[in-house]
């Protein structure tokens, strides 16, 4: 496996981050008109038929810029259950969607459409309420579903594993641009706040949680482009790649803003500053879809009943 970058992985995250940091609250259509929302549509659907490695490029930077909006639940979790109409309103930015697989929902008030898994397929709900919870992350609200019954079926269940291997890759991938942003607030900090003469960063006690940071971080990553690598060509470790990545990657974020929150001193506590928002998100990844406590003992099941890796 190389999953060394290429030149046009390379322009794409430098684009990317340039675009978000420039347009912070992008709008759907916004990002329909770069093309991320069809980034792994094919290109007879309008999309730009790209791999998961691209994906895992804008899950990235996303997560690093705190988007909101529905990029998570629709390109990494819902379309894979989509018939190609629906694959092509999504890469038009006609269409956004939301896969309730339990009660609560990520991002359910900006999504256009709502899936559901019941019975051996994926049907689209019609004729549901929507109550939205207030929550400490505003970058990434939750709904919960109230009503509304099965529509027109869109697949079958057979691709649901499928969906949580994207759904704990992207998850990590966001993970890793979240901690790698409160790293580099810390940095860049500890440069410049002087104590008795001298930068802080030069302290070991300062300097030494932040390299810890960054070696947790790197693992992360590494795991995290692992399993988008096995995603994009079909390989059967992307279940244990992806469960592995979810685990490091929600760890090493908590950790990163935890520490870079320290370094800040006083200022790292207030809501004016980024890091509040980036440790929500943080704390949110880490418990989304599955804990990391259950990640690794699914990982170690994995591993106990198949023998090794």
């Amino acid at each position: 496996m190389d999953a060394s970058p290429t030149p046009e992985q390379e322009e794409l995250r430098a684009q990317a981050r340039a675009f978000l940091e420039a347009t912070p609250e992008p709008t759907w259509g916004a990002l329909a008109e770069l093309g991320w929302t069809g980034v792994g549509v094919a290109e007879e659907l309008g999309g730009a038929g790209l791999g998961f490695l691209e994906q895992a490029v804008l899950h990235e930077e996303l997560g690093r810029a705190l988007t909101p909006g529905p990029f998570y639940g629709t390109v990494a979790v819902s379309l894979p259950a989509l018939p190609a109409d629906d694959q092509a309103a999504v890469a038009a930015g006609e269409a956004s969607w939301a896969l309730a697989l339990g009660p609560l929902v990520p991002d359910l008030d900006s999504v256009t459409n709502v899936a559901v898994a019941g019975g051996d397929g994926v049907y689209e709900l019609v004729r549901f309420e929507r109550e939205l919870l207030a929550t400490h992350d505003a970058t990434r609200p939750l709904g919960v579903v109230v009503g509304g019954e099965a529509g027109r079926r869109l697949c079958s269940t057979e691709v649901l594993p499928e969906i949580r291997r994207r759904s704990l890759t992207a998850l990590a991938l966001e993970a890793c641009g979240v901690g790698a942003r409160a790293l580099e607030l810390a940095v860049s900090y500890v440069g410049e706040r002087e104590q008795f003469g001298r930068p802080i960063g030069s302290y070991q006690a300062v300097a030494h949680p932040l390299a810890t940071t960054f070696m947790e971080l790197e693992l992360a990553r590494s795991l995290a482009l692992g399993a988008a690598w096995a995603i994009s060509v079909g390989d059967g470790r992307a279940g244990l790649l992806a469960a592995a990545a979810k685990a490091q990657a929600g760890e090493a974020a908590v950790a990163a803003c935890e520490r870079s929150i320290q370094a800040h001193g006083g200022i790292g506590f207030t809501w004016e500053h980024p890091l509040q928002r980036l440790i929500k998100r943080a704390l949110w990844i880490r418990s989304w879809e599955a804990s990391t406590s259950a990640l690794r003992a699914e990982i170690a099941t994995r591993l106990i009943d198949e023998g090794g890796w």
